[in-house]
């Protein structure tokens, strides 16, 4: 006797959520706002958004390009940091009067904030810039023009006093690697990669200041001023994806909120310590391009402090731009003659 087997009854999968209606409904809405904040700057007499900003941002979008290769990518990201940028409409804890036109000026630079953190985010490997024994000695010297010349050897603060003594230190140690050759250590990397992240934010942060401190693009007297405004916003929205990422990898030895030296501080330091040792070159300079740097960096930088020939961050910039090139030149009619 056979019995006969029951036909499984097979359960319909189950439909995932439709994000469809929702991704509608978020785009209408921001269309609606996006309208209304139109309407609000065009009826308004303030200059709710100038045109700095948008240069700003189109250097961070042009690097973003560089970057990913990709435009999919960056229209990608940038519809993201879109939707995102409306939380900067929410009303503030504290904020007891609401006015909406203060968020409207606020509303690009949380734009461009998300902007910058999904890029970094997403292209974390390519934006954290290999580091090496003559970048962090240029670096090094740099740093102490730039004290000298903002006159902070002649302060009387004590917190002050104790910072430079301690800058003092870190830039003898990259002297020290820079004309001994030796050994890189995990420690050493480690020491030289966060000295060199602390400069390269003291100079940022500068820069930042002095552009900001610029008159706005649209109340330039000719096209030239500003055109040249708008060509410093531009670079350094280009540069600000490198500028926070170093910015996270210095703040990121502090203890957040949630993470005050418990079990997920001690895993983020650690892949933070591997970053700054992962990202520093083994390779060690040339004692005599060690030399050759002190010898060319210190000469334009005393001229240029006693004679003003150029503002300070240019010269920085003359120095950080022109001496790799010549010792490219150098290396390379070396390697010809050895030929």
């Amino acid at each position: 006797m056979t019995t006969e087997k029951k036909p499984k009854k097979i359960k319909p999968k189950s439909k995932g959520t439709d994000l469809k209606p929702y991704m509608v409904a978020v785009g209408v809405l921001s269309l609606i706002l996006l309208l209304y904040i139109s309407y609000r700057m065009y009826v308004t007499e303030r200059n709710l958004i100038p045109v700095s900003i948008f240069a700003l941002i189109a250097g961070a979008v042009f690097e973003t390009k560089r970057l990913t290769k990709k435009w999919w990518i960056v229209i990608s990201t940038a519809l993201g940091s879109f939707f995102f940028s409306f939380l900067a409409f929410l009303p503030g804890k504290r904020e007891h009067h609401y006015d909406f036109e203060n968020h409207i000026q606020i509303w690009p630079y949380c734009f461009l904030i998300f902007f910058l953190i999904f890029t970094i985010a997403f292209n974390k490997d390519k934006i954290i810039p290999k580091l090496t024994e003559g970048i962090t000695l240029l670096q090094s010297i740099v740093i102490i023009y730039w004290v000298v010349d903002f006159g902070l050897i002649t302060t009387d603060n004590l917190f002050l006093i104790i910072l430079l003594c301690l800058g003092l230190l870190f830039s003898f140690f990259s002297f020290f690697h820079a004309f001994t050759g030796t050994e890189l250590t995990r420690t050493s990397r480690l020491t030289l990669s966060i000295w060199s992240t602390i400069i390269f934010v003291l100079l940022a942060t500068e820069n930042i200041i002095r552009i900001f401190q610029n008159e706005q693009i649209e109340n330039t007297e000719n096209i030239t001023s500003g055109f040249y405004i708008g060509l410093q916003y531009f670079l350094l929205g280009v540069s600000s994806v490198y500028i926070v990422q170093n910015y996270f990898m210095l703040i990121g030895f502090l203890p957040g909120k949630g993470t005050f030296f418990n079990k997920q501080y001690y895993k983020d330091l650690k892949e933070l310590k591997s970053d700054h040792i992962k990202r520093y070159s083994m390779q060690q300079i040339d004692i005599l391009h060690s030399l050759y740097c002190i010898i060319f960096t210190s000469g334009i930088f005393y001229l240029n402090f006693h004679y003003k020939i150029v503002p300070k961050h240019i010269a920085i910039w003359i120095v950080f731009v022109t001496f790799p090139f010549i010792i490219y030149i150098y290396e390379y009619i070396t390697q010809k003659n050895n030929h």
